[in-house]
């Protein structure tokens, strides 16, 4: 985190964990602002990649899950990076500011994806660096931000994944149940937006934003899930973060596979359940029948609610899922319920949101 972004935020009150935004001194009141109004939040703990020059689209075209010519100005995209066995290493949402293509993904797995990427560059004109200190993102989100924005910076984006550019700002709608924007810029003009905000809305830690990333049923792939799922088993499918129609990239050949020939066995999930403590990802699912090495399901996040109780994604097979009483980590955990989703599964029958 820009040391400069860090004492602004301290100065605001910013807690900190793990050089992470944990609260702004209430976090029950954070919590519960998710139903009751507008917030916003430091999105530092997410690290950002770009990547720019001469063979940048067409070298991102060749590892990404997504159609990376679909990019531009006004349209960002959710996608992934794969291992050959179609698994994902990481997923994250791409967007471009003038010539430049920017992966915002967990900080944590930003140095192993940049490596990774950088491992195929070969004779590619294209640089690949850690931009997570260029530029700054916020998150906002509430029923009444569109007004809030739009009196700060002008035309929003009307439809999920659109973008726009005003002076300064990237300004992206992300999918959420009630209107939500990332917002990206320089040091600042981050911090002009961040004070405009600040008097009309919340400032909130990153386990809220989490929280809303959970109910609009966004996976985020973390340290303890890499290398587990295929993008459709974590719905990446179904918020278009996946083309299957844009030709070879690693692990191409196994996700097309399971689109065209395959019925999914493991699907995401929105669930709940109420715990003394959060479970991490990773965390397993069981059946009152599974044995000691078998578990039917893994999460993915999970949060406290405004309510107390725990909202998760998680991946479970869906014959369990639909038809077994699911136990949180082992027999002796607590009941999990499976909660909506807002979207479709498309074997449903139905359009997908």
């Amino acid at each position: 985190m820009k040391h400069e972004w860090k004492d602004f935020l301290q100065n605001a009150g910013a807690e900190f964990e793990n050089d992470c935004v944990a609260t702004f001194g209430n976090p029950e009141r954070e919590r519960r602002i998710t139903h009751t109004g507008d917030l916003f939040c430091d999105q530092s703990h997410f690290g950002i990649i770009a990547a720019y020059g001469e063979d940048a689209a067409e070298f991102l075209q060749a590892q990404f899950t997504n159609d990376i010519n679909q990019v531009d100005q006004a349209h960002s995209q959710l996608s992934a990076l794969c291992t050959p066995k179609g698994r994902m290493l990481c997923n994250f949402r791409i967007f471009r500011r003038e010539k430049t293509y920017y992966l915002v993904l967990p900080y944590e797995l930003l140095e192993a994806a940049l490596s990774r990427l950088r491992m195929f560059v070969l004779r590619s004109r294209v640089t690949l660096e850690d931009a997570s200190d260029a530029l700054i993102g916020i998150g906002a989100s509430g029923s009444k931000m569109v007004d809030h924005l739009s009196d700060i910076v002008g035309t929003l984006p009307g439809k999920v994944d659109e973008s726009v550019e005003y002076r300064e700002y990237t300004i992206i709608r992300v999918a959420g149940t009630v209107p939500r924007f990332e917002i990206y810029g320089l040091l600042e003009p981050m911090k002009k937006i961040w004070q405009a905000l600040d008097v009309h809305a919340t400032p909130v830690g990153a386990e809220v934003w989490e929280l809303l990333n959970i109910q609009a049923g966004i996976p985020v792939i973390t340290a303890g899930t890499i290398d587990a799922f295929v993008p459709q088993m974590a719905n990446m499918h179904l918020i278009n973060g996946v083309s299957f129609t844009k030709g070879c990239y690693p692990g191409q050949e196994i996700v097309a596979r399971m689109h065209y020939l395959g019925k999914l066995k493991r699907r995401m999930y929105r669930i709940g359940f109420d715990a003394s403590d959060k479970p991490g990802p990773g965390t397993p699912l069981v059946t009152e029948t599974s044995t000691e090495s078998q578990d039917i399901g893994t999460v993915l996040s999970a949060q406290q609610n405004p309510d107390g109780n725990y909202e998760a994604l998680a991946v479970i097979q869906v014959n369990d899922a639909e038809n077994s009483r699911l136990i949180l980590g082992d027999i002796k955990g607590p009941d999990v319920t499976v909660l909506d989703l807002p979207y479709a599964f498309d074997d449903q029958g139905k359009t997908k949101n």
